[in-house]
C-alpha cells in the first residue's frame, strides 16, 4: 500500500489487518487488529492523530483527516461506509457512518448509532447512544432497534470475515478476456440490506 512518514511518524498496521494497495495512510496512523480498509481510501495523519481500533471498517473513497489537538477515532467494531469523510471526531464502539455522509470536528457518534446515508453531522454534534440520525444537518430521528442493532453487527462481521478473506486470497491479476465456462461465485453469506432484513421479518 502507499505508506508515507511524515516528520518522522510511520503508519502502524496490524498484522491481521488489511489494508488495499490503492488506500493511501500518511504519518500518524494505526490501523489495529482485525480492521479493514478498503481501496482509494485516504488516511490523513498529517496533522492529527488517525486510530482505527479492533474489527473497524472503513471502507472504498473515505477520507479521514483531523487537527493537531483531535485525534479522529473509530472505535471496536466501528463501520464506515463507502465514500464517507471524518474530520476530528470519534465515532464510538458499534456505531455506523453511513455511505457519503459527513462527520464534522468535535463530533461523537454515540455507541451503536446509525448515522443515515449522506448525512451531515456539524460540529460539535453529540449523538445520544443507539440513534438513528439522518438529514443535512443530521438530526436525531429515533432509537434503535434491537433488531438494527444486530443487524450492523453482523454487516461489521462480515467485513472482519472480508478482512480475513482478502489476506489470504486477494491479488492483482490481469483480467480475462471473456467469461470462462463453470465461472466460479463468490463465496455466499448471510447479509442482507437493512430493507431486505426488515422485508424478510415481516413476511415471517
Amino acid at each position: 500500500m502507499p505508506s508515507y512518514s511524515i516528520d518522522g511518524v510511520i503508519p502502524v498496521v496490524d498484522p491481521s489487518a488489511y489494508v488495499h494497495p490503492t488506500a493511501v495512510l500518511i504519518g500518524d496512523v494505526i490501523v489495529g487488529p482485525r480492521c479493514y480498509v478498503g481501496p482509494c481510501a485516504s488516511l490523513r495523519g498529517d496533522f492529527g492523530r488517525i486510530v482505527l481500533e479492533e474489527g473497524s471498517n472503513v471502507q472504498d473513497h473515505c477520507c479521514i483527516h483531523g487537527f493537531p489537538e483531535n485525534d479522529t477515532v473509530v472505535e471496536v467494531n466501528g463501520h464506515i461506509g463507502h465514500g464517507a469523510i471524518l474530520h476530528s471526531c470519534i465515532v464510538r464502539r458499534d456505531a455506523l457512518v453511513g455511505m457519503n455522509a459527513v462527520v464534522m470536528d468535535e463530533a461523537e457518534i454515540g455507541e451503536k448509532s446509525i448515522v443515515a446515508a449522506c448525512a451531515f453531522v456539524p460540529a460539535g454534534m453529540k449523538v445520544p447512544p443507539r440513534s438513528l440520525v439522518a438529514g443535512i444537518p443530521a438530526k436525531v430521528k429515533r432509537e434503535l432497534s434491537d433488531d438494527e442493532i444486530a443487524w450492523k453487527l453482523e454487516g461489521t462481521q462480515t467485513y472482519q470475515a472480508l478482512t480475513v478473506r482478502s489476506l489470504a486470497s486477494l491479488h492483482e491479476v490481469a483480467p480475462l478476456a471473456q467469461v470462462e465456462a463453470g465461472r466460479p461465485r463468490l463465496p455466499q453469506t448471510d447479509v442482507r440490506s437493512l430493507i431486505a432484513t426488515k422485508r424478510g421479518s415481516e413476511g415471517g
